[in-house]
């Protein structure tokens, strides 16, 4: 795939950097390095060293001698990344929902023991944080967090929560037996609190997002204000809403991922 330049600036090393990363897509979200070297065509100790560059970089991550992305790849072009795919499909549903709810509306990706902030509508409110698309918050301290954490399977969540939080916050403190009875708890009612657990006045309720073949991609979330709006509001008049637009996005996502493939 590299070594297409002709140009007399044509720079070979970030053309095999950008190949690696082009190869991972849908039906290869993770691959060996054998496979990166082969579908990159170049040699492995070659692929090796751009796979680990790219993982010291936080693009890419390796686990058991596999490799995949990392939602820090929506950095690389964040203005059209931002226009396409999830959240080009999700933002009419979260524009109609925040209309509805007058409160700001989020969604996210796990990455590590983060989440990653991939799309928001936002309201001008008053409110302790500030967030961004590519805004990361550790993710136990989150209810879009506890819904990405409770539908890992429990080794899966044990390596994400291994994972240092690169947040730029302290790292959490939390009682790990009392973690996993609530993730036990958000994947059998299919939705997660916080409470004010990631900052002073901060109250939010997500929920899962699916693909077209049922495996949760995404969080979604409603973020209120602790001194305007109550729990009961939150889960009795939020919630029902914010479940209904889930459903949608899913429902949009399934028909994405059944187009037809053009070919060229």
């Amino acid at each position: 795939m590299a070594g297409r330049g002709s140009g007399p600036d044509f720079v070979e090393a970030l053309a095999r950097g950008l190949d690696v990363l082009s190869c991972f897509d849908a039906r290869h979200r993770e691959l060996t390095l054998a496979e990166v070297a082969a579908a990159t065509d170049l040699t492995r100790p070659t692929a090796r060293r751009l796979l680990l560059t790219l993982e010291e970089l936080g693009y890419v991550r390796a686990d058991a001698g596999r490799f995949a992305l990392t939602p820090r790849v929506l950095r690389l072009g964040s203005a059209y990344a931002s226009s396409l795919g999830l959240w080009e499909m999700a933002r009419p549903h979260l524009e109609a929902l925040v209309a509805r709810t007058g409160e700001s509306s989020s969604m996210s990706q796990l990455d590590g023991s983060d989440i990653v902030y991939v799309a928001r509508v936002a309201v001008p409110k008053i409110i302790a944080l500030r967030v961004d698309i590519g805004t990361r918050f550790p993710a136990v301290t989150t209810s879009q967090g506890k819904v990405l954490l409770a539908a890992l399977d429990d080794d899966q969540r044990a390596r994400a929560l291994a994972e240092p939080t690169r947040s730029g916050l302290p790292e959490p403190s939390y009682d790990a037996a009392a973690l996993a009875d609530e993730l036990r708890t958000v994947r059998a009612r299919g939705w997660a609190l916080a409470d004010e657990e990631l900052a002073r006045g901060v109250r939010s309720v997500a929920v899962p997002v699916r693909d077209g073949e049922g495996v949760v991609r995404a969080a979604m979330n409603v973020t209120v204000h602790a001194a305007e709006t109550s729990l009961e509001t939150l889960t009795d008049e939020h919630l029902p809403r914010l479940l209904h637009t889930a459903s949608q996005v899913a429902a949009d996502w399934a028909l994405w991922q059944a187009r037809p493939q053009v070919g060229g």
